[in-house]
């Protein structure tokens, strides 16, 4: 799904949309670190001789008063990836050569497509990941947990880091946006928790096949939207479709954005007193309700993680015309069946009014690095991870990742895509604005978070069980508290 869902026009990613890309029950890979105790980057030194120990010593001593040179750190380093649409050979490859480049060091994997039951239960006994990729717009709310409780290790220094094996620094290499955006510094204070890794554009993914066939035209307003979903109604086509409503994160975050520019966007993130009231919010909820009276009547049903990928049929089956989602969808029904001739389109959101901006949110994923113990000051003992995480924006971790179709946000990237990924990483090259924002961080509210306020209750909207007044309502009461909650 995300990540899934960089969209799904908000999706992820980024996305990344419930994003990020979504995955089924079945893990391909978790290796069981049960018997691993230690505290996180600890040295092992059961295996090792006294003299090699103290030399180990010495290089880190070394090497910790500089944190943008190579760290030299040895022992064990524990890395838990989500599993997503990439697959899980892709990490299993970085490791293999993180630990290739750097002696001494053994890096254990975890990697699970319901990653959070596989971690969850060890850290609460006390073991820790030392590095987590694991995105904001979960389900699970895993990554948005440790935000709003403080415990993240601020990772403003890997941006001046040298990339190791390179001659240029982790800041240098990244796309500009992907670092000064709220996502990655969720306190609004300058500094950076979250690395911006995997990104897709998010919008709106239709079967190209069908329009020519039928000489349809993509819509490039709302109101040509309209007009094609009662075309496409009298041949027994649905307008609209969605994996879950989680995918409705990167569309929300589009759609606000076209119709009430930057400033209030911003805002509305930070849910500003009386901002839901306004013409320009209210055009979005219209838009939003009226989608949901011409969505495919059994999206709701099937918009869980188990049966997502049925909604996502619908649109190789000709049932529903466009679906938000980010591009990993191509690699999650790589193998299921499609109408003759179907050919994967994508496009942004439509303008709200002619010749108004047509928004693409861009999902990405993020990876963290947990604080297990707040008591410790001690920050060296981070210094391994953030080692790693340096690594992962070198030329030869961008070539690994991107054999899978992961695509991080480093210069240079797109020149090195074709085909299909070409298309659509090239959409802000035809005018598409880019969205990456996010709603801002709150301390805890019970009961309440952006997703349950915000875009789970679409599935409501489509079955009749919630108008749009009694969602509006919701955004507005929660809103309040959220804004009460928002941190300092």
């Amino acid at each position: 799904m995300k990540l899934k869902r960089v969209l799904c026009v908000l999706m992820a990613a980024m996305m990344v949309f419930g994003a990020a890309a979504c995955g089924g029950n079945d893990a391909k890979t978790s290796q069981d670190n049960s018997d691993k105790t230690e505290a996180p980057e600890q040295e092992d030194t059961e295996d090792k001789a006294d003299t090699e120990d103290k030399a180990d010593e010495n290089t880190d001593n070394e090497k910790t008063e500089a944190p943008e040179e190579t760290t030299g750190a040895t022992g064990t380093l524990k890395v838990a990836a989500v599993e997503t649409a990439y697959g899980a050979d892709m990490w299993t490859e970085i490791c293999k050569a993180f630990e290739a480049s750097h002696e001494g060091v053994t890096v254990e994997l975890t990697i699970d497509k319901k990653l959070e039951d596989v971690i969850t239960p060890e850290m609460k006994s006390g073991v820790y990941p030392n590095v987590i990729l694991r995105a904001v717009g979960a389900e699970s709310g895993l990554t948005e947990t440790f935000i709003k409780d403080n415990n993240l290790i601020e990772l403003t220094d890997v941006l001046s880091m040298t990339v190791p094996g390179e001659d240029v620094t982790v800041g240098d290499k990244i796309l500009p946006g992907f670092i000064e955006n709220s996502i990655t510094n969720p306190y609004g204070d300058g500094k950076t928790y979250l690395m911006p890794m995997f990104y897709g554009p998010c919008g709106l993914f239709y079967n190209q096949g069908l329009f020519d066939e039928k000489g349809w035209t993509v819509p490039a307003t709302w109101d040509e939207m309209w007009e094609l979903g009662d075309k496409a109604k009298e041949e027994g086509i649905a307008l609209f479709t969605y994996p879950t409503a989680g995918y409705f994160d990167a569309f929300f975050y589009a759609l606000l954005h076209e119709s009430m520019g930057n400033d209030k966007f911003q805002e509305a993130l930070k849910y500003g007193e009386g901002i839901w009231d306004t013409p320009e919010a209210q055009a979005a909820f219209d838009i939003i309700e009226k989608l949901a009276s011409y969505t495919e009547s059994t999206t709701p049903a099937n918009a869980n993680d188990d049966n997502f990928q049925k909604n996502q049929q619908l649109i190789l089956d000709n049932k529903a015309l466009f679906m938000p989602n980010g591009n990993w969808v191509i690699g999650e029904m790589a193998e299921a069946p499609r109408a003759e001739g179907f050919e994967w389109g994508f496009t942004a959101l439509p303008a709200v009014t002619a010749g108004g901006e047509r928004a693409s949110y861009s999902f990405f994923e993020q990876i963290w690095i947990p604080n297990d113990d707040p008591t410790n000051d001690d920050m060296s003992r981070f210094d391994l991870s953030k080692e790693f995480i340096a690594y992962l924006y070198s030329d030869e971790a961008a070539a690994i990742f991107a054999k899978a179709g992961a695509v991080q946000p480093i210069q240079g990237m797109t020149d090195k895509l074709d085909g299909d990924n070409k298309l659509y990483y090239s959409i802000y090259d035809t005018g598409a604005v880019a969205v990456m924002d996010a709603f801002a961080t709150t301390e805890p509210v019970e009961g309440i978070t952006p997703r349950s306020t915000f875009f789970d209750p679409i599935n409501s909207l489509v079955t009749g069980d919630k108008t749009k007044d009694d969602w509006v309502s919701q955004i507005k009461s929660d809103s309040d508290q959220l804004r009460a909650a928002l941190k300092e």
